[in-house]
């Protein structure tokens, strides 16, 4: 299993934002062998949150080799042209190194905030997939829906690689998210506190058995787990207020309904759940710090890391 670093974009516990703590943790990620560096996307939100796009374009100077991914964006609420805009000036500023995991995010009050009815959302995400795909070739065709069209739009410059940028597909694991992976993504991207190990192997499954029924090459299509909230400390104690206190808090969920779902505790408990999700197919998990963000990288590969890694 690879492991990438989510920017910590969410104010946790009144932290400050601040660019050079973005710079720092984008460096010290690169330095640690971090895969891929990571950013989420929501307009309103119960934490304070800063935009996603704009802080991965923000930081693109402090990393040279590792990938670069939205995990996910939100086309709909964004408006698929223009972000198809923003992602390729992205890509193109990283010499090739996005890919653009999108989805229809899970608050209604986003789609509230930009007037989209969200009982449209994935019929509008489907939409935008193809949008998106359209915008970043120069040699596709217009793509005409019923909510969004891209005749006569050329959105120069193109995206760095002649294919364009990948377009993953988040899905929490329902049937009809596992198709739309199939039939609309160049990878699945999963949800680490919506879902658990025995939830992914079944839905793993069913992707591969998807991919290869449409005549597609399973065996080299990515996955990825976001959203791996992470907060690694040998105290027991500290870890159940961390879960307690900032986590279910902020998800305004029970306790008991995320303890061992999420890589929060001594480095063995951490390590727990990413040899399960190895061992269940995972490829690659996105881990996001939730106090003191840069020891807490540094902590994840000094101490989980390697306890996972015999198995990578």
């Amino acid at each position: 299993m690879n492991f990438g670093a989510h920017l910590p974009l969410i104010g946790f516990e009144d932290a400050p934002y601040s660019l050079d703590i973005l710079l720092e943790y984008t460096r010290t990620a690169e330095a640690l062998g971090y895969s891929t560096l990571a950013t989420n996307d929501h307009l309103v939100f119960q934490r304070p949150w800063i935009d996603g796009p704009t802080a991965l374009a923000a930081v693109l100077s402090a990393t040279q080799s590792m990938a670069l991914a939205t995990t996910v964006s939100l086309p709909v609420v964004r408006g698929p042209v223009a972000l198809a805009k923003s992602l390729a000036a992205i890509d193109v500023l990283s010499g090739g190194r996005l890919w653009a995991g999108i989805g229809p995010g899970s608050s209604a009050r986003d789609y509230e905030a930009v007037g989209v009815p969200f009982e449209e959302r994935w019929k509008r995400v489907d939409e935008s997939a193809q949008v998106l795909r359209a915008l970043w070739r120069h040699d596709s065709e217009p793509f005409v829906g019923s909510f969004y069209s891209t005749e006569g739009i050329a959105l120069e410059p193109y995206p760095a690689r002649p294919n364009g940028i990948p377009i993953w597909i988040g899905s929490w694991g329902s049937e009809a998210g596992l198709r739309r992976v199939v039939r609309l993504a160049d990878g699945w991207l999963a949800s680490g506190y919506n879902t658990n190990p025995p939830q992914f192997r079944e839905a793993w499954a069913s992707v591969k058995a998807g991919l290869v029924a449409a005549g597609r090459d399973a065996d080299s299509f990515p996955n990825a787990i976001s959203t791996m909230w992470c907060y690694v400390t040998e105290d027991r104690a500290e870890g159940e207020r961390v879960l307690e206190q900032v986590v279910a808090r902020m998800l305004n969920r029970p306790v008991e309904k995320l303890r061992g779902l999420l890589s929060i505790g001594t480095a063995e408990q951490c390590a727990e759940i990413f040899n399960a999700y190895q061992d269940a197919g995972a490829q690659l998990t996105f881990i996001w710090p939730l106090r003191d963000p840069v020891r807490q990288l540094n902590l994840f590969m000094e101490r989980v890391a390697p306890l996972v890694a015999t198995k990578r």
